[in-house]
């Protein structure tokens, strides 16, 4: 099948992509996690979400589940042009989606400038259509952002890390920032992968570069 022939060492456009559905794929409405929690909408009144890629999307939605002032995650597809793709369809290279997690945060205990630290700092944003050992457009690194207030956060933040990253004689930056123009939920079985209850001691890619995003001196 064609499916499976993708070349996903490339950005495919969106007359290349496969045709998808329009029934969403099914997902469990309560966190593994956070049990009492949902993880899709409505969120509660003042919460605000904001969608990233970081290769992976198992170890991603991890690490912010355990970020304090995280109200709830989940795990999807964004930045391509399929419809409700599969899992199979995106690892094909064939949907233009990377593998992305839904972040639901407090700005009262964690603000949008506080999680973009954690995502900078959680994977290498620096090796362009792949992450680690990891290979193909659906692991990039991306940010998408849901109105002008955020890209402003988004892109202070990606230069100071920047500005971090040159002078640890560390790569440039090839996350990609645009906005979102949909975040499709992934199969049930992706949400919440490596909590306890499914696999916690599962296959986890996500490693950070080991160097500190300066966030309190770029968002002034």
């Amino acid at each position: 099948m064609a499916l499976f022939f993708g070349d996903r060492t490339r950005m495919i456009g969106p007359d290349e992509a496969l045709p998808g559905r329009s029934t969403p794929l099914p997902v469990p409405e309560r966190h593994a996690v956070f049990g009492d929690r949902t993880v899709v909408p409505p969120f509660p009144q003042g919460t605000e979400s904001l969608v990233v890629g970081m290769g992976c999307f198992w170890g991603a939605e991890r690490i912010f589940w355990r970020t304090d002032g995280v109200w709830t995650t989940a795990v999807g597809y964004a930045g391509g042009y399929t419809p409700n793709p599969t899992y199979e369809e995106v690892c094909s290279g064939l949907t233009g989606h990377t593998e992305a997690v839904l972040v639901v945060f407090d700005p009262a205990v964690i603000d949008l400038a506080g999680v973009l630290k954690v995502f900078w700092e959680g994977h290498d944003p620096t090796q362009g259509l792949r992450q680690g050992n990891d290979r193909g457009s659906q692991y990039r690194s991306a940010v998408y952002f849901a109105d002008d207030e955020q890209r402003a956060v988004v892109e202070r933040t990606r230069d100071g890390y920047q500005a971090a990253l040159t002078a640890a004689g560390r790569g440039t930056i090839t996350t990609e920032v645009a906005p979102l123009r949909e975040f499709y939920y992934a199969e049930g079985y992706h949400q919440q992968y490596l909590s306890e209850a499914k696999n916690p001691n599962g296959y986890c890619g996500i490693g950070g570069t080991g160097v500190s995003c300066p966030v309190g001196l770029v968002t002034e």
